[in-house]
């Protein structure tokens, strides 16, 4: 199996030596092509300065990440932002849309910044329009979309440079049940049919529970790693709250 992500004894550190907060406490773990692995972990845990660091929007204090291979921890200037460009996919909680764009026009505009061709962009976005079922939005502007809608345009705006890993910050905590039930299905489609590399921070169980696997984080540290293997989704669902309630959290915080 192809290795996409490798944290090596990662740390990361805030303030000075009289008052030092470690978010980041040596952490290590694989992600392989084709997974779909959701970060756990209670507010403070270090899982949202964890996915900073991968995203190269915080610099780890120690240790390495390579993605595909490449550690991206050296990067820098024009070598970074090309990093971020082509090799990685971002879905944030509160969509991060530009609301003078159409749907068609904010999920272009990855590639338009790549200076594709118009044929291809056009092929492109009413392909992943088709995949996550938003082909009804394309023509309509943030403000006349739902919720759900949104989330999944956002989606489509991270898969459709065809990135090595899609990050996903709390992609739910912005949606209603019904909405949210949604989007997961469709993760889960391009997680199973189009392949894709997931990582999604989320503190919900719900959620966690389409990933293939969990990782728990704890005081900066991983605490427990659950894999679904043939477990139902239910089943596995349950598997996460028993991890939840040894971490000690709240569980009206996890469901």
């Amino acid at each position: 199996m192809e290795n996409i992500l490798k944290i090596e004894n990662i740390e990361k550190y805030y303030g000075n030596k009289s008052n030092l907060t470690k978010a980041i406490n040596n952490i290590s773990f694989d992600v392989d092509k084709g997974e779909f692995v959701a970060i756990m972990g209670a507010s403070g845990s270090g899982k949202t300065t964890l996915l900073n660091c991968i995203s190269t929007l915080d610099k780890v204090t120690s240790g390495h990440i390579y993605v595909g291979g490449n550690d991206i921890t050296k990067l820098k200037g024009n070598n970074l932002n090309k990093f971020r460009r082509e090799e990685l996919g971002f879905i944030f909680q509160d969509f991060n849309l530009l609301d003078t764009l159409t749907a068609y026009e904010n999920i272009a505009l990855a590639l338009s910044i790549q200076n594709e061709n118009v044929k291809t962009i056009d092929e492109k976005v009413k392909k992943v329009a088709e995949d996550l079922n938003i082909e009804d939005v394309l023509k309509k502007y943030p403000y006349q979309m739902s919720g759900g809608q949104k989330q999944r345009v956002s989606s489509a705006r991270a898969i459709i440079t065809n990135p090595k890993l899609i990050l996903a910050d709390e992609p739910t905590g912005a949606l209603d049940s019904k909405s949210a039930k949604m989007l997961l299905e469709r993760f889960n489609y391009l997680n199973e049919w189009l392949k894709a590399t997931i990582l999604m921070v989320t503190h919900d169980a719900f959620t966690a529970s389409y990933a293939s696997r969990v990782i728990f984080i704890k005081d900066g540290r991983i605490f427990n790693n659950l894999n679904r293997g043939l477990d139902t989704r239910k089943e596995f669902f349950d598997k996460i709250i028993d991890v939840v309630t040894m971490l000690g959290g709240d569980l009206n915080d996890a469901l």
